[in-house]
């Protein structure tokens, strides 16, 4: 079986609403959720989300509303999300690693008027990072869980914050069959969700997709990775990401998979949670697999119920690949490549692809979509470069607000311009080799130049910054910044060190650059345009010259 054709993708649920209904009355007393002491079953779930509807109905929440989530994977995310979507919602999700300024602005782009969040997490009181900053039209703030000790107070300025029990005891006023009913006048077409992701502006643009094409881009995947109702699936992947949210959370309701939310990548505790929980399915970037069998004591661990890794994000080692089914027991191992415009699905690699196809590809189209490589001039022959562009049921109708973005992302034909650069073999099978957007990937996350170059002009030390991705062994790519610095006799180790420290404290940690690199100028072509490709090699250059 290719796992090309999907029973499930034939929208018979529709929305995900009927989605969390059908799961119910499909297994009712099978564990749908295990989250340490918390445990869900299906019928459960369905009720504590119907509880999450009815008080988001109880404080006004009304259908096309955004909602936004801001915290770590748990059940609570899920019961949260769930509940938007069940009241009509549109989900919003927020990055965990995500300053004060990077939140809010996503808040106010999205007009999202609630916001569930968490505190203590790590250390961080996360609404208290609001404070100060603009929020739009945000009025509500719910706390799914708070890890601190001790109480904290509410920040000024950030409207009312209440725990989720608040919400759910608010709800009692609005009847079940109202919520009930809210859910299935939800219709397929409906805005869903909202995903910000970051381009060539430096602005993050939310990308919208509905409750139709999640459900059916998610049980093609589901169908293709071979999911079942008897896997146990650990999420590393973050919620906030397609991969965790949709290839997790929905993939999961629609096979009657059991989902472990894990909050945090921590290698002992991932290795403990498979032994214990048996986990079968453990999707995550090559960095998570090269962790495990990198770690010392990995035999002191029971791992042979793992059977299902699905990755992606970055080159994948063909060592790794076949590490991964001779020393982990992995019995199959795919990689795929998506975007959040596409509902994070463009190709995946088949369970009958050799461990060569999988680790140098990232796989051919999904069912019912097309995708070309093109040059100035049009489709390129197979094996030539050129642009990836996609189109088909999961491309996005557009940005949120934003035409002009829009347009220069969707052309006239409906193709969706990826900005990513690679090769399509004879069999259809896509290799990515470079980045028209220069994106890099750190750990999994997309890091944007454009963005992360305007927060770094607002240090006055900084007179021009240009950033480029390079290679690291752990993380597969890291950040760089080459600098003109404002008063050049300053420039040195020294201010190195402190723009570093400066910049992990006004943006995730994963968009801070690694290395500062002092230059007296930017090299650019006749057009003034930086030429990054020159930074590259002066960056391997000056690591060479230091042995």
């Amino acid at each position: 079986m290719s796992g090309d054709e999907d029973p499930r993708a034939d929208l018979r649920w529709g929305t995900v609403p009927r989605l969390v209904e059908d799961a119910a009355d499909r297994h009712p007393d099978a564990e749908a959720v295990v989250d340490g002491d918390i445990r869900l079953t299906y019928g459960e779930l369905a009720q504590a989300t119907l509880d999450v509807t009815r008080g988001l109905m109880a404080s006004g929440v009304a259908r096309g509303d955004r909602v936004a989530i801001w915290a770590p994977n748990s059940a609570q995310w899920i019961v949260a999300a769930l509940g938007v979507l069940g009241a009509g919602g549109i989900l919003v999700t927020l990055n965990t690693r995500f300053k004060g300024g990077e939140a809010a602005y996503i808040l106010r782009a999205s007009g999202a008027r609630t916001l569930f969040t968490v505190r203590g997490f790590l250390g961080v009181d996360y609404p208290a990072l609001l404070e100060g900053e603009e929020l739009g039209q945000l009025s509500d703030v719910v706390v799914l869980r708070d890890h601190a000790a001790v109480p904290s107070t509410d920040p000024a300025g950030v409207g009312p914050v209440r725990s989720l029990g608040d919400l759910v005891d608010a709800g009692s006023s609005v009847s079940v069959e109202a919520a009930v009913d809210r859910g299935r006048q939800v219709g397929p077409a409906d805005v869903s969700d909202l995903l910000f992701t970051s381009g060539t502006t430096g602005n993050p643009k939310g990308a919208t997709s509905t409750h139709a094409v999640s459900l059916r881009t998610f049980g093609t995947w589901a169908s293709i990775v071979g999911l079942r109702a008897d896997d146990r699936y650990l999420v590393v992947n973050p919620f906030f990401h397609t991969f965790g949210y949709k290839a997790g959370i929905l993939a999961c309701l629609m096979t009657g998979a059991t989902i472990l939310p894990e909050a945090v990548f921590d290698v002992d505790r991932v290795l403990e949670t498979v032994a214990s929980q048996r986990v079968s399915v453990l999707p995550g970037p090559p960095t998570l697999y090269q962790s495990i069998l990198d770690h010392p004591r990995r035999g002191d661990y029971d791992l042979r119920s793992l059977r299902l890794g699905v990755t992606g994000a970055a080159v994948v080692p063909v060592e790794l690949v076949e590490a991964m089914g001779d020393e982990l027991g992995f019995d199959t191992v795919l990689t795929a490549y998506g975007l959040t415009e596409s509902c994070g699905t463009v190709t995946m690699c088949r369970r009958t692809d050799p461990p060569v196809l999988v680790a140098t590809t990232s796989g051919r189209a999904i069912p019912d979509l097309e995708v070309r490589v093109v040059g100035p001039e049009g489709e390129v022959a197979r094996g030539e470069p050129g642009e990836i562009v996609v189109r088909g049921y999961t491309v996005m109708d557009g940005y949120w607000n934003d035409l002009e973005a829009t347009a220069a992302a969707i052309d006239a034909e409906g193709w969706l311009h990826t900005g990513d650069v690679g090769t399509m073999d004879p069999e259809g099978y896509v290799r990515i080799t470079d980045r028209v957007k220069d994106m890099f990937v750190v750990g999994g996350f997309n890091a944007y130049p454009a963005e992360i170059e305007a927060m770094l002009r607002g240090s006055p030390a900084i007179a021009q910054v240009a950033v480029i991705g390079v290679p690291d062994e752990r993380m597969g790519e890291v950040g760089c910044a080459f600098v003109v610095a404002s008063s050049p006799a300053e420039a040195g180790p020294d201010l190195a060190r402190e723009l570093v420290e400066w910049s992990r404290s006004i943006m995730a940690n994963y968009k801070a650059p690694r290395y500062v690199e002092f230059v007296e100028a930017l090299p650019v072509n006749a057009g003034g345009k930086v030429l990054k490709t020159e930074l590259r090699r002066v960056f391997a250059e000056r690591r060479s010259m230091q042995g």
